[in-house]
């Protein structure tokens, strides 16, 4: 009997260890499970430049949501953010995608407008400015076009 209980144990210790990596998995990750509170905007852009799903959104240098797909539609990139609940954004805002150092991984940084309207979830935000092309800026200086 003492060998069950002692199995019995190891069982539940392992049981409890595998559902705390998971967790810690989910979480390092910053997946959303259950569908997490908030909202979801749109913005358009002419080239995302390596622009992935599940990149930071941030506002000021703070990080406040996630890019949830982006779909070709009419020959622009379609770009939707989740955003949490309480973050207004405004209808003048603008939206633009940004590199972390010189060739680090994208992400959207959205600058604050100053119109009292602003945009309702599901919404769409029209001024955005497109990734920088690098290889494009490198060649342009190269040939003389600058």
């Amino acid at each position: 009997m003492k060998k069950f209980d002692l199995e019995f144990t190891v069982g539940l210790f392992v049981i409890a260890g595998i559902i705390c990596l998971a967790y810690l998995s989910v979480r390092l990750a910053k997946m959303e499970i259950v569908g997490g509170s908030g909202y979801e905007v749109v913005a358009c852009f002419t080239n995302t430049g390596g622009l992935k799903t599940g990149a930071s959104v941030t506002i000021g240098g703070v990080e406040v949501g996630r890019v949830k797909s982006i779909a070709l539609e009419d020959y622009l990139a379609r770009v939707v953010m989740h955003l949490p609940k309480g973050l207004a954004i405004q209808d003048d805002a603008i939206v633009s995608i940004k590199t972390k150092g010189l060739i680090g991984e994208k992400f959207i940084e959205i600058s604050p407008g100053a119109s009292e309207t602003l945009v309702e979830p599901g919404g769409r935000i029209r001024d955005t400015q497109p990734a920088i092309d690098f290889e494009e800026m490198i060649s342009n200086f190269v040939f003389g076009k600058v």
